[in-house]
């Protein structure tokens, strides 16, 4: 007779821990980008900030939001070019080619706006 498998297992500290189900694990990915935007230093920026279809408007919103925050670890510039790097990487597949490249032009944008001309 066959023995039925259990859905726990043990940790190296000798504590059981369940295995996550397949389900659990997919409603916990599709949230991570949030969690990092509440949780971690991040800027506080402007509502609809990559929604704008000016680059020089999402570059300046950007500077703003950077130059302003409290929760930020570097400097402004580079805060501002990691939220606009995050949310085309977060996008991913699903970012339209327009939307890619007016976010693309908004990197442009932000180096002009940070005086930065030559990427570092």
């Amino acid at each position: 007779m066959a023995t039925k498998r259990s859905t726990t297992r043990t940790t190296k500290a000798g504590r059981k821990a369940s295995a996550r189900k397949s389900s659990d694990s997919s409603s916990v990915t599709r949230k991570w980008s949030a969690e990092v935007l509440k949780k971690s230093n991040a800027l506080d920026l402007k509502s609809g900030v990559f929604t704008l279809k000016n680059p020089h408007s999402i570059a300046l919103s950007l500077k703003r939001s950077a130059e302003s925050s409290q929760r930020r670890k570097a400097g402004p510039y580079q805060s501002a070019m990691s939220m606009l790097n995050f949310e085309i990487n977060r996008a991913g597949k699903n970012l339209s080619a327009e939307r890619r490249e007016v976010l693309n032009k908004a990197k442009v944008e932000l180096r002009k706006v940070f005086h930065r001309l030559n990427p570092q």
